[in-house]
Order: C-alpha cells, then sequence, then structure tokens
C-alpha cells in the first residue's frame, strides 16, 4: 500500500550501523526512508514533538484508535495530544511490534554474555535502554520520558491465550519503511535486536537513512481515508501550524 506523493531529490543518507544510535528531528513536510540493509534488522523507535517534547508517541492510542495490532501503510503514530507524529506512506515489510519494548544492560548480559568493551572494544554488547537514553539526554531527556518504542521490521503475534510470538524472517535484505512527518518530530532510534529474538549470538544489523522532501501531499489523503480517526489526528496537528 503506498501513497502517490511527487518527491523531490534526496536530501541525505546515513548508514546506522548495527549497535549504533542517532536523534535528529524530522521537519514537518520530509520524509524518511529507513531501509533494512542486510535483511533480520531491528530498530526500536522513539518519537516526540520536537517544539514541546513533553508531548511524545502514544502507541496504546495508535493501536486503539485504527483498530489494528500492527502498523504499516496508511496508519499513522500518534501522540499523547492526539497529533500525528508521522504517518506511515509506505511499506514493504508489512508489520512492526508494539509490544517488545527494549532490552537493559543486565538483560543483554544475560541473554549474550558479558561483552565487555575492555575485550571487544566498540564491537561491545549495546543495549536498547542505554542507546535510547545516550540519544535523549542530547536534548534534555531521561529516563522519566523513556516510554514504549516501536520496533521497526519485527513481527510479534498473540496467541489465543494472549502470549506473545516472535516470527523470525519478517524483513528481508531491502525492506524499508517511509514515514513522512506532518509537524516537526524529533526521532530517536537504535538499531539493535528485538528482545524476543531467539538467536543467541549478538549480532545487530544495520540500516540506512534516507532524508526526502516532499513536494505534494499525496500522504494525507492515504491516511486521512484510511481511519476516520485519522482525519481528526491530522485536523488536531494541522492546528499547529494556522
Amino acid at each position: 500500500m503506498t501513497a502517490s506523493l511527487a518527491l523531490g531529490p534526496t536530501l541525505y543518507e546515513e548508514t546506522v550501523p548495527g549497535g549504533g544510535h542517532t536523534s535528529f528531528v524530522l521537519k514537518r513536510g520530509q520524509q524518511l526512508r529507513i531501509t533494512d540493509i542486510e535483511g533480520g534488522a531491528n530498530v526500536s523507535l522513539l518519537l516526540l514533538n520536537a517544539m514541546e517534547k513533553s508531548e511524545r508517541l502514544n502507541l496504546p492510542d495508535s493501536l486503539k484508535c485504527q483498530h489494528t495490532a500492527k502498523l504499516t501503510a496508511g496508519h499513522c503514530l500518534y501522540s499523547d495530544m492526539g497529533r500525528v507524529l508521522a504517518a506511515i506512506t509506505k511499506d514493504t515489510c508489512g508489520w512492526h511490534d508494539s509490544f517488545g519494548g527494549v532490552l537493559n544492560a543486565d538483560e543483554v548480559k544475560e541473554k549474550y554474555g558479558a561483552g565487555r568493551y575492555q575485550e571487544l572494544r566498540n564491537g561491545y554488547f549495546r543495549n536498547g535502554v542505554d542507546n535510547l537514553l545516550v540519544e535523549m539526554g542530547k536534548w534534555d531527556l531521561g529516563l522519566a520520558d523513556l516510554l514504549m518504542c516501536l520496533n521497526l521490521f519485527s513481527k510479534v503475534t498473540v496467541d489465543s491465550d494472549g502470549c506473545f510470538h516472535f516470527q523470525p524472517d519478517n524483513s528481508r535484505a531491502g525492506d524499508h519503511i517511509e514515514l513522512y512527518a506532518p509537524m516537526d518530530t524529533l526521532v530517536v532510534l537504535t538499531a539493535l535486536q528485538h528482545p524476543m529474538d531467539p538467536n543467541p549470538a549478538y549480532a545487530p544489523k544495520p540500516v540506512q537513512l534516507t532524508w526526502q522532501q516532499v513536494r505534494s501531499d499525496g500522504i494525507t489523503l492515504l491516511c486521512r481515508t484510511s481511519r476516520p480517526e485519522n482525519g481528526r489526528g491530522f485536523h488536531n496537528t494541522e492546528r499547529l501550524y494556522i
């Protein structure tokens, strides 16, 4: 499912290595493509209002108001103020996990072993909590601001007994998701394995980030019409820029 868009030239590209992390403001009217380079990547993602960072991604509301347990093209990522932080305009993967969260340092050590800097240098084992906090600290945010994250490229299903099940090989090399920003959105992310990934080895995969300017807003039509609630979400967002 893809919106009809007119895109300007690529503004910038960079690669986030496996285990890496970054943060930046995705400006209103820009689109970010996140690409799984090798297959099997996982990207833990946080979104916040860049102008007022107390407003941040609310995954329960994003799922509830769109009547879904998975997020893909045509869906919106909502803030706790009912505004659209980002709209998913294209998705070749088809399912992104909202349940799994990230591992902390103790959990990484228990799952993968010590992986200390003293022996491995820059190959040491990183964890999602610390990676996200490093980036959040650059924006005067801390542990109290670390809420639920979206795990891109990962699929977790729920059975009839309410148990979670991780589905391996959900994302293949070249799979990508595109996020359009209808407001200035602070993006915080880290490329680390999903907490439920059964691979016993610490082996996070790299991803590529590509920024583009959107020249015509075909995304709005796609997302506004996918759910009536999304029309109200865009209305709430556009009020910021009257």
